[in-house]
């Protein structure tokens, strides 16, 4: 066996083999061109959004029509100033921005109207046609208040403000808000009662002075003179009224002597003596 390890053969290193790979510089032109193109088109579409937008603006905020004269209907509780002042409307304003819908819902803030129409007429001016309640009653609720004939409680009472109205008791406040429904109904009957008794007879709303309301009775009449009781209860109240206004007047020659009048029967009238 041939001794390598004292062997005179020398071995020779060979050069591993290697390529010369030649590096070229990075272009970065040739990615920024995409970049530069972009941020152009994007410079562009800004300046054209510009112009869209001013021309928008320009437009909006041109008053084409300018507001110049303002019709309000005849009131009998609000002026027109205040009618004016609560729409917020100004003349010179542009006449197509004016928002109806806000305008009414301002005038319909004010306790006398109860509805208002509003019209704008091309080129420069715009109508006002408001409808206000019209009290029947005033009603003690704790504070005063008037009540117009849809039993709408509406307005506190003021300084000013004419008294020379029916007195209505027997409701409160509290009730109104735990039971709206039931205590809706008793005021439209009681403005079907005031009704009632302002065109039968000889026994006129005149002639009362107060209408009581009780949940388990119904309303009983407090006369003018004398506040004399006269119990009417909760239904049936035309053909009750028209049997008191036929014997009322010779009724109240006896005044001093009578208690109280019961009319809440089908066909007679109780007359209780002191």
């Amino acid at each position: 066996m041939r001794d390598f390890a004292n062997s005179s053969y020398q071995r020779k290193k060979v050069a591993p083999n290697r390529t010369k790979i030649e590096r070229k510089p990075l272009d970065l032109k040739k990615y920024l061109r995409p970049l530069k193109m972009a941020a152009s088109g994007l410079a562009v579409l800004s300046l054209i959004g510009s112009i869209f937008y001013g021309c928008y603006k320009a437009f909006t905020t041109a008053t084409l029509f300018s507001l110049k004269s303002i019709d309000v209907s005849n009131c009998k509780h609000l002026t027109r100033d205040e009618i004016i002042g609560l729409a917020g409307l100004e003349i010179g304003k542009d006449l197509l921005g004016i928002n109806l819908k806000l305008v009414g819902e301002h005038i319909l803030q004010n306790p006398w109207v109860e509805t208002v129409r509003i019209n704008r007429f091309i080129p420069d001016s715009v109508s006002i046609a408001v409808t206000e309640r019209e009290p029947v009653a005033i009603i003690n609720m704790g504070f005063i208040y008037y009540l117009d004939k849809k039993g709408n409680v509406f307005k506190v009472l003021n300084q000013g403000d004419k008294l020379d109205f029916p007195v209505v008791t027997g409701f409160s406040e509290e009730e109104l808000s735990s039971d709206p429904k039931g205590t809706k109904e008793a005021l439209e009957a009681t403005c079907l009662l005031l009704k009632i008794l302002r065109e039968k007879g000889s026994f006129i709303l005149a002639d009362v002075s107060e209408i009581h309301y009780d949940r388990g009775y119904g309303f009983t009449l407090f006369t003018a003179s004398g506040a004399l009781p006269v119990k009417v209860g909760s239904e049936d109240f035309t053909a009750k009224v028209e049997r008191f206004a036929r014997i009322y007047r010779d009724l109240m020659v006896q005044l001093p002597s009578i208690h109280y009048i019961d009319l809440d029967f089908k066909d007679k009238i109780i007359v209780k003596k002191s």
